[in-house]
């Protein structure tokens, strides 16, 4: 079944990149105090590139924005050049005017990982929650670091990563000795990230097929975490051809 699962399907990578961000772009001038959900991986880089480029060339201000990011490897200071607030400095927060103490990611050396995840939750209470988040798909359905069996009721956490995502992490794009990869992550929960008004997950290449397909037409299962956006009221999904290709229903 794919509920309530919009799905775009773009030609291309670039061509989704451009979507989304201006998915976003017409959030934040409707509310120039949006609050953002964001996602790091390949995927988000050209989003994040043309949010830049719509910000330096059409004057899109993210001044009174607010963001969440949606995970960090446990054991990395942001300083680190894998981690996830370095990926956010380094591919939008400095290229935009977004103010950097209304940029959240939770801290991977926090003294405390319980405490740390339950200030995360009460901090984007305290905004009202988050207006739009997106999201990537990783291969074996994960969406953040929740990997497969995480329950749809599941809060902000420390969580061990699946096998497949550390393989998938140690392929040389980003670590490239398999050792260095953490073992562990602090991630968003699904409830965190179904409370969101709305959401958009992102997918591009063949890889992807089978775990898109998974999520928009497969059951509503813990088995695939993606599967479990099925019944928000506000979910797209923007794929290109090839992250398309599994799909058996026709989408436009």
């Amino acid at each position: 079944m794919a509920g309530n699962i919009k799905v775009i399907v773009c030609p291309d990578a670039q061509s989704v990149a451009r979507s989304a961000a201006g998915i976003f772009a017409a959030l934040i001038r409707a509310k120039p105090s949006a609050v953002l959900g964001l996602a790091t991986g390949s995927t988000p880089e050209q989003t994040y590139a043309e949010l830049a480029r719509l910000h330096r060339e059409e004057k899109l201000s993210f001044a009174k924005v607010s963001s969440f990011n949606l995970d960090e490897y446990w054991g990395l200071d942001g300083d680190h050049d894998q981690s996830y607030r370095y990926f956010m400095n380094t591919n939008l927060f400095k290229h935009v005017d977004i103010r950097p103490w209304n940029t959240q990611v939770l801290n991977g050396r926090a003294a405390n990982p319980f405490l740390e995840c339950q200030a995360y939750e009460t901090k984007i209470l305290s905004v009202g929650g988050v207006d739009l988040w997106l999201l990537g798909i990783g291969g074996n359905g994960h969406i953040a670091f929740n990997e497969p069996g995480s329950s749809v009721d599941s809060r902000t956490r420390l969580v061990s990563l699946a096998p497949s995502t550390i393989a998938a992490n140690s392929d040389g794009r980003f670590f490239k000795d398999p050792a260095e990869v953490p073992r562990c992550a602090l991630s968003a929960g699904i409830g965190t990230i179904r409370e969101a008004r709305q959401l958009l997950l992102l997918a591009t290449g063949a890889k992807k097929a089978s775990a898109v397909a998974a999520a928009v037409e497969g059951p509503f299962s813990p088995d695939c975490p993606a599967s479990l956006l099925q019944d928000h009221p506000g979910c797209t999904f923007i794929v290109d051809k090839e992250a398309a290709a599994g799909l058996k229903a026709p989408r436009n």
